[in-house]
């Protein structure tokens, strides 16, 4: 029997849709929207009403550690600042530090910058190497001139590929990139070093 049924054609069921009346309030709220909604909207109750319930039974003789380092400021309790945390001997050692850290990252990315610099070498500067042709005669150097003028004339990368040209770009790009981080590293490495010389 539930074959049958399942084989004849049953029109779909569609949504109601907004009024036209009423478009410019949006979509129309459907069942599954408004569960959502009611259910954020108990959770919030719910948490308000035990934190209504912690606040009336609190025992105002409680401590709690927090108290040594919060003081209370019109009403609202506000955490002391920690700028005096650390001593001076303490700041030095953190600040020696991070410009041990930039040192490093700077070597890192200048090594990086050699890497790049050495593989993109060879890849797009034409051949520059200078023959010496030595001739006999007259004949023989304009031979020589017509030969070496028409090796010259001839494309040295015409049949390169376009995604090898693609993947050259990105790399002089990226070695552009890497080159403005080292400017950037530099500057601020100067900079924290001279902070540190003035304050010793």
């Amino acid at each position: 029997m539930s074959s049958r049924r399942n084989a004849i054609p049953r029109r779909a069921h569609k949504e109601r849709a907004q009024p036209q009346s009423r478009k410019k309030f949006g979509l129309l709220e459907k069942h599954k929207d408004y569960v959502v909604r009611a259910k954020a909207y108990r959770k919030k109750e719910e948490t308000i009403r035990r934190l209504k319930e912690k606040a009336a039974f609190r025992n105002p003789d409680e401590f709690y550690l927090k108290m040594i380092k919060t003081k209370t400021v019109d009403g609202v309790h506000r955490l002391e600042s920690e700028a005096n945390k650390y001593t001076q001997e303490e700041l030095m050692l953190m600040k020696t530090q991070d410009i041990g850290y930039i040192l490093q990252k700077l070597q890192s990315e200048r090594n990086k910058i050699e890497k790049l610099t050495t593989m993109l070498h060879s890849l797009d500067s034409n051949l520059s190497s200078r023959h010496v042709y030595y001739a006999e005669d007259r004949e023989e150097t304009k031979e020589i001139k017509y030969i070496s003028g028409r090796k010259a004339t001839l494309p040295v990368f015409d049949d390169i590929p376009d995604h090898i040209k693609r993947k050259t770009a990105a790399s002089y790009r990226e070695l552009e990139g890497r080159k403005k981080r080292v400017q950037e590293l530099e500057k601020l490495f100067m900079d924290m070093s001279l902070q540190k010389e003035l304050q010793v």
